[in-house]
């Protein structure tokens, strides 16, 4: 990961930094993976890009309702982020009906936790 990039006007990307922020989820949301994907993940990130994470967790909670749960985590935001939350059954769903995107992420994206047994 490339430590002098960030977007204009945030602080550098670093992977202390996120890991902090990994670090936070995990503690809060105990989700069964988080992975990096997009241009961070690919190492192709420009001066403009944001970070890209897939949370995956068990929870009944709606959609909205999990983002905001994970967003509330990111306050102050040390750069932009973009977040997908799913739960392991919507990406084994995602993943037999053919979701391309979901396969990527899963297929080429960066594990940066993984719950023992998960």
């Amino acid at each position: 990961m490339n430590s002098t990039l960030g977007p204009k006007g945030f602080a550098p990307i670093t992977e202390e930094l996120l890991q902090e922020i990994v670090n936070r989820m995990v503690e809060a949301l105990h989700p069964e993976k988080i992975v990096l994907f997009g241009s961070w993940a690919y190492g192709t990130p420009t001066p403009d890009s944001d970070v890209d994470l897939l949370i995956v967790m068990e929870t009944d909670a709606s959609y909205v309702e999990r983002y905001l749960a994970v967003s509330r985590l990111l306050r102050p935001r040390p750069f932009p982020v973009d977040i997908i939350v799913k739960t392991p059954e919507e990406i084994s769903a995602a993943l037999e009906g053919g979701d391309f995107f979901i396969r990527e992420i899963i297929t080429k994206g960066k594990v940066l936790y993984e719950r023992d047994g998960g």
